[in-house]
């Protein structure tokens, strides 16, 4: 029998980012981005002005922060430990939205910090992604964690046998994005590892939640 695998999301559900990027274009790029505010591009505008950033600009700046700031990334409280505890019951892989040319950089930063799992890249919906892990690993049983609720909706589209926890581990934003579990789009919304990791637990082990048994 193979062994439950958790597929968990990086940025503000492993390692803090949106706060670090804040920081970063206010200091180096004269930047100011509203953590509050909207869409990403429409919360960020240059410091005195009044119009926001272009997409394009505002993909350039994510780009460059993911090659060069990476560092300042600092982890959500709890994730290590709880990863860790979750690990000796199921296989931990991680899915993460950045260009394939960052996994080993991604990798190598999640390891830097006691974390050494395999990395998928992605872009898009997540949903096609996670079912050729699933094909891959052949799992008795699956959970997602993610933090943006578009990511839940693709996977409960592709692969709706698949627990899903909605995490947000960045308090700053946590309020101001869409809830999957209110959309109908994840099992559970827990914002914190500590209460997180029983239901994880349970949802990774629990005969009851045997993936197979849903195909």
């Amino acid at each position: 029998m193979s062994r439950p695998l958790l597929i968990t999301d990086c940025d503000e559900v492993l390692l803090h980012m949106i706060k670090h990027f804040r920081d970063w274009l206010a200091e180096d790029e004269g930047v100011e981005f509203d953590l509050t505010g909207g869409e990403f591009y429409k919360s960020m505008r240059r410091i005195g002005g009044d119009a926001p950033l272009e997409h394009a600009e505002m993909w350039d700046l994510l780009g460059r922060f993911f090659d060069t700031q990476m560092h300042r990334q600092t982890v959500i409280e709890g994730a290590v430990d709880a990863i860790a505890a979750i690990r000796e019951r199921a296989d931990v892989v991680v899915l993460t939205n950045l260009q394939d040319f960052r996994r080993e950089a991604r990798a190598a930063q999640l390891a830097g910090h006691g974390m050494d799992l395999r990395v998928f890249t992605n872009q898009g919906p997540k949903g096609p992604a996670l079912q050729a892990i699933l094909d891959e690993y052949k799992p008795s049983r699956a959970v997602f964690i993610d933090d943006l609720s578009q990511h839940h909706g693709s996977v409960f589209e592709i692969a709706p046998a698949v627990r899903r926890l909605h995490l947000c581990g960045e308090p700053q934003i946590a309020p101001n994005i869409k809830c999957a579990l209110q959309l109908g789009h994840a099992h559970a919304r827990i914002d914190d590892w500590a209460s997180a990791l029983p239901w994880l637990l349970d949802s990774l082990t629990s005969e009851e939640k045997d993936l197979q048994s849903h195909e």
